[in-house]
């Protein structure tokens, strides 16, 4: 009888492995560029470089009196988990566009952004993830497409266990902290894998 081995969960943050060039559709090969100390993919024709580089996660922290909107995850991954409005910036926006756009999509919220709150690096899946203070303006909010509820919580209430990530779990207590303290300020950490 064979066992399976279970699939890599970090698999679904890492990008897929690259097998031919965008520019011609050469195959591309993993090697050290000229100048360069890393490997990259480069292709076998015309020697285009492709880099890649970690995402970006952005998202708020949007508050309304001292309580914190958080959306029940309607995808993977961590589907009917809780998590704080976010998600991958696109291009031709900025951290601050993108914090703002996906807090409309996740919660259908309108929000007044406030200062960067906290950069956590997640280098094991290549991703540095960014959370803005953010004021909500009103309570008309609802569940966007990506989300199956959203509501705001108090510290007393937030589903801690059932959070769907570390970062924003990390940002939520670096949060209710400094409130704690009356002074918000920016956290910077770096996240390792967990240990199981």
């Amino acid at each position: 009888m064979n066992a399976k081995t279970p699939p890599d969960p970090l698999s679904l943050f890492r990008p897929p492995a690259m097998n031919f060039c965008s520019a011609c559709g050469a195959a591309v090969e993993s090697k050290i560029p000229a100048g360069d100390t890393l490997p990259r993919y480069v292709c076998t024709r015309c020697e285009t470089i492709h880099y890649q580089n970690p995402k970006l996660v952005v998202g708020a922290i949007p508050v309304w009196q001292n309580r914190i909107l958080l959306c029940k995850r309607a995808i993977e991954p961590r589907y009917g988990k809780w998590t704080l409005p976010a998600g991958f910036m696109e291009n031709d926006e900025s951290v601050a566009q993108a914090a703002m756009r996906e807090t409309i999509e996740e919660a259908r919220a309108s929000i007044e952004l406030g200062q960067l709150f906290s950069m956590i690096s997640v280098p094991h899946i290549n991703q540095v993830h960014v959370f803005y203070q953010a004021r909500l303006l009103n309570l008309d909010f609802g569940p966007g497409v990506e989300s199956l509820e959203v509501a705001l919580f108090d510290e007393a209430t937030i589903p801690w266990q059932e959070l769907a990530f570390r970062t924003v779990s990390k940002t939520l207590k670096f949060h209710f902290e400094d409130a704690a303290l009356g002074s918000m300020g920016l956290h910077c950490e770096d996240l390792s894998p967990r240990v199981e």
